[in-house]
């Protein structure tokens, strides 16, 4: 992994992330160890998860800790919180980095699938946002990031439930941002374009749309997870101590 800038706020900060074993959330508990940040995070896929720690370990920097959760169990997520808090200390950055675009038709749509969905997209980023404002608020401050996407801003079809849990991401970070701004709790949005991860390499990548890709975004390269990572850096970092109720746009301009 290259070394970009350093931000000494970040070294020896509790940070928790949801969704880190793979993809963008593996980018961002990656450069936030570099940072020598204390980092614990969750996700439900065990095999890429041990693997991450191993590999962060085998790196020198400090490995973080994997608790295996599924953010659609509430009760889970809060222990998790808990369990992290207990290991590591109270909890100064939350990354609500967890998610899965799954695609789906409409009229597959059920009102179970629908609120699976919004369970899997959205539902843990407020609960784990209530569960770590009581450790930010002791602390004098803390940094909550939210991940939303491109997809409704762009319109994208094929997965309308995807499309207005990714959406209300936007909603919660204002509320959010206003609600815990007195307790100097600051809450971002990261929202990423289309980013290279080994899934959407695999399942959605094809030469049309790589060919639609460099057309439309301003840069003309793939976007990888550490591009979203850098930016979750700062956010999280006293660099962006100004910073908050904002949405922030990872996608080489596309939009």
């Amino acid at each position: 992994m290259t070394r970009t800038a350093s931000y000494p706020s970040l070294e020896d900060r509790v940070a928790f992330v949801t969704g880190g074993g793979s993809g963008i959330g593996a980018s961002i508990v990656e450069h936030l160890c570099a940072q020598r940040a204390r980092v614990a995070f969750v996700d439900i896929a065990r095999a890429a998860s041990e693997a991450l720690v191993e590999r962060i370990g085998k790196r020198g920097d400090p490995p973080p800790s994997f608790i295996p959760c599924d953010l659609r169990d509430i009760a889970a997520l809060r222990s998790a919180v808990a369990e992290a808090r207990g290991q590591l200390g109270p909890i100064r950055v939350l990354v609500n980095n967890a998610a899965h675009d799954e695609r789906h038709s409409i009229e597959r749509v059920t009102p179970e699938y629908w609120d699976d969905r919004f369970a899997v997209n959205l539902r843990h980023q407020f609960f784990a946002a209530q569960a770590v404002a009581p450790d930010m608020a002791a602390a004098g401050g803390g940094s909550i990031i939210n991940l939303g996407s491109t997809s409704w801003l762009v319109g994208q079809g094929g997965m309308p439930a995807y499309l207005s849990a990714k959406a209300a991401v936007a909603g919660l970070t204002r509320a959010l941002a206003r609600d815990l701004g007195p307790m100097n709790i600051r809450v971002n949005c990261i929202v990423p374009g289309w980013i290279m991860t080994e899934r959407q390499v695999t399942l959605w990548l094809t030469p049309e749309g790589e060919q639609e890709l460099l057309r439309r975004q301003c840069l003309k390269r793939k976007l990888v997870p550490e591009d979203v990572a850098r930016v979750v850096l700062f956010f999280a970092a006293d660099d962006s101590s100004a910073c908050t109720n904002q949405s922030y746009i990872v996608d080489g301009g596309w939009v």
